[in-house]
């Protein structure tokens, strides 16, 4: 009599995307034992053992099981014709399609499915197929499992009260993807919105397994629905019901400072200062938001975005984070490289040290003199020995013509990337100085007016006609 789904448990190869490792049950195969499958349940003796000859006695389905594990197609094909339940479920309510879905094996899947496979069936943590693949990244099954229409996950932060949903959540049939493109960095799309043009900021499949990720897209929303400010970019809304779960914002088409300063190379000190202000804005804002200031932590010319009439706004909140407490905050773990860009980031935040608001202002001091210099700080070296470098104090050289610097520009830089961050001024303060700074390079440029040729007199000509007599009709 072939065992139910309340008796065994199958843990051979990768497990559940929604558990762990559960040791009830067992399903091994010794290469040392000759062919000794261990059947270890819930019951006192826990063991049922057949040997090398013996193993016609393993129930069909339980093979079937270690065949989509094993990939095998043409035992599988041999089970099912066997008689075996394409949709056997072990104690955890597991199917031959999870265990496929979960190795990443597309024909198995394939197969299965032609067979019967309930393809949206659930195990006891809630995890479907298409959830198990997705969490361990195997791509072709995916793709079969959804040409075969199975349902996406839930979303993470899927609510079951129509009350409790968001007032900013957008119906994702009113996006419309049909001329997307991708903008600059890959998760970004642009797409149209009830007639207007949009970025769609789209959440990778890993997300809805990753507890951490959902908890930073968490985090950017309620950064994201504070923020009102012409140098920053604006918030539509968010898809968080349905998945994939997007934000979606303003759409800047004239793209980040990253690819113009590509595409210009150094700017001239007026529109560099010009610019300078529009960043400093954006973040004095950012960081006199009450009753938490935002930390950036991730101000790069990439995440600076060009609007159409050529002045700049903050964007991309993604590693941002709240600062909940008066002196600072300090990381669970250091920011890494795949968190954000090392060549701009403070070196208190790789150290792990407690940092407040000061970080974003060294960002702002790289990012003005790149402006100047043309190229991105220490572009010669790899972002770990960037690392090292602001760690020791080292900072990117000043190459341009001193007069580029001019007005305490340079100065300012150099007090924008103190090694001690209590000495660093803040964004209001950088604003008044480079107001400053903008209004004397617009001086030096004034018109000279010299009176026109047409005006001017010859003295010998003044001199004959100094006699004449008055003109008389």
């Amino acid at each position: 009599m072939e065992r139910t789904e309340s008796s065994v448990r199958f843990t051979l190869g990768r497990q559940s995307s929604r558990a762990r490792l559960d040791n009830f049950f067992e399903l091994t195969v010794d290469a040392n034992e000759a062919g000794l499958i261990d059947f270890t349940d819930e019951s006192s003796d826990g063991v049922v053992e057949a040997d090398g000859e013996g193993v016609d006695n393993v129930p069909p389905s339980i093979k079937l099981m270690y065949a989509a594990n094993e990939g095998d197609l043409d035992w599988i094909k041999e089970l099912l014709k066997s008689g075996a339940n394409v949709n056997f479920r072990d104690i955890d309510n597991r199917t031959p399609l999870h265990v496929a879905a979960c190795q990443g094996y597309g024909d198995v899947v394939e197969l299965l499915i032609r067979n019967g496979a309930e393809i949206d069936a659930k195990d006891r943590w809630g995890s479907t197929p298409l959830a198990d693949a997705i969490y361990y990244k195997n791509h072709e099954v995916i793709k079969r499992l959804e040409k075969h229409g199975a349902e996406p996950p839930m979303a993470p932060m899927h609510v079951k009260n129509v009350r409790e949903v968001p007032e900013y959540e957008i119906d994702p049939q009113e996006i419309d993807f049909s001329n997307s493109v991708h903008i600059t960095k890959g998760t970004f799309h642009r797409a149209s919105w009830r007639g207007i043009e949009v970025a769609v900021k789209k959440l990778g499949e890993d997300v809805f397994t990753n507890e951490d990720k959902v908890s930073a897209f968490r985090d950017e929303l309620a950064l994201l629905q504070k923020i009102r400010h012409p140098n920053v970019v604006q918030f539509l809304g968010a898809v968080t019901q349905s998945s994939p779960m997007m934000i979606v914002t303003e759409y800047l088409p004239k793209g980040d400072l990253c690819e113009y300063l590509k595409s210009k190379g150094a700017l001239k000190p007026r529109r560099a200062v010009r610019f300078a202000l529009d960043i400093a804005r954006g973040m004095s804002y950012l960081h006199e938001i009450k009753p938490e200031p935002i930390i950036h932590r991730d101000l790069e010319p990439s995440n600076i975005l060009r609007d159409d009439s050529g002045h700049l706004k903050v964007a991309d909140f993604g590693v941002s984070k709240m600062l909940r407490v008066a002196r600072g905050v300090r990381e669970d773990k250091p920011l890494t490289s795949q968190d954000t860009s090392c060549r701009y980031m403070a070196p208190e935040l790789f150290k792990n040290e407690e940092y407040d608001t000061k970080v974003d202002v060294f960002s702002f001091a790289l990012i003005l003199q790149e402006m100047i210099e043309g190229c991105p700080p220490f572009s010669s070296l790899e972002e770990s020995d960037v690392q090292k470098a602001y760690a020791a104090k080292e900072r990117p050289p000043f190459k341009a013509s001193g007069k580029l610097y001019a007005h305490g520009l340079r100065e300012l830089i150099e007090h924008c990337w103190n090694a001690k961050p209590a000495k660093r001024p803040t964004f209001s303060e950088i604003i008044i100085i480079l107001d400053h700074i903008y209004n004397n390079i617009g001086r030096k440029k004034r018109w000279k007016v010299r009176p026109l040729k047409c005006f001017q007199r010859n003295p010998s000509s003044l001199s004959s006609h100094s006699g004449s007599s008055h003109w008389s009709p």
